[in-house]
């Protein structure tokens, strides 16, 4: 197995795995106190980050760490509204798969501010991926919209925006630079929440771990996606690649006793395929060589 393709099995393992636990931790605490405690998981990851960053900091691009940090801050509130779905009754398998159309939001908004094109593949996904929502707006009788599914576009959009800042980011920045701003913009984030959420009398040695393996997996995800494209892996690979994490996640949730419905089931499927769709992008034809002389 190449290494860049080592290190994306390794985002989607990671990001599947963060799914399962946010599950596993269930209502044992509060939305915010879960993104300030999993704060903790990313010590290994951040340390390490900044050693080999020492020197090169001084001379980063402000605009990008600008960019990095506010990317940082928008995923901790799209964390913090991912969880608030799960505990308000939304399923775990519906509200993982919608996550994963977050890249809906980052395309829509490369085309309004980059004036970006988009491909066949990723019209597609786009069209998919509003066949996905429709399935899984299964209402109450008498309404209009599921509550489910409202509660869940919140992280949607997040998770999209905070996507579109990374890509800004990163035309400033190398990828361990803005990785590092873009996860030590976690820490402020959860210091707030811990001094903002009232604090449980008592917090299990399994809660920790559970809330710790959140922060970790979900930072181990995203440098294992620059360190594939690091390698030598490339973007129209890696990105649908790292978006199938509820590959990961459905079987684990299904063991664990999550039930869906034939329309959600069809609705998971077209989300996957519609995620890949998003995340393609379209090959640029390399320049012709000029004719020798």
């Amino acid at each position: 197995m190449s290494p860049w393709l080592a290190w994306t099995v390794v985002a989607v393992v990671s990001w599947g795995l963060w799914a399962v636990l946010s599950r596993l931790l269930g209502e044992a605490l509060s939305p915010g106190l879960s993104q300030a405690f999993s704060t903790v998981g990313l010590i290994p990851l951040l340390f390490p980050l900044l050693w080999r960053q020492r020197s090169g900091l001084r001379h980063a691009s402000w605009r990008g760490a600008v960019m990095a940090l506010a990317g940082g801050v928008v995923t901790c509130l799209g964390n913090v509204a991912y969880y608030a779905a799960l505990n308000r009754g939304g399923q775990a398998a519906t509200v993982v798969t919608l996550a994963a159309l977050a890249p809906l939001v980052t395309v829509t908004l490369g085309l309004l501010v980059l004036r970006e094109r988009l491909g066949v593949i990723q019209t597609a996904g786009a069209v998919g991926s509003l066949i996905a929502l429709w399935l899984f707006n299964v209402p109450p009788a008498g309404g209009l919209i599921s509550p489910v599914l409202i509660h869940a576009l919140l992280p949607i959009v997040l998770f999209g925006l905070s996507g579109f800042l990374q890509k800004l980011a990163t035309n400033h920045l190398n990828g361990e630079q803005a990785a590092l701003w873009y996860l030590g913009a976690f820490v402020p984030v959860g210091v707030a929440y811990a001094f903002a959420e009232p604090w449980p009398a008592a917090v299990s040695a399994r809660n920790w771990a559970l809330v710790a393996g959140l922060g970790f997996f979900l930072a181990l995800g995203n440098l294992a996606v620059l360190a594939a494209f690091a390698r030598g892996g490339k973007a129209a690979v890696i990105s649908p690649l790292s978006n199938l994490f509820p590959l990961v996640s459905l079987p684990l949730l299904l063991l664990l006793g999550e039930n869906i419905g034939q329309r959600e089931a069809i609705g998971i499927g077209v989300a996957l395929v519609a995620a890949v769709g998003l995340a393609w992008e379209p090959s640029v034809p390399a320049p012709a060589r000029p004719p020798d002389i």
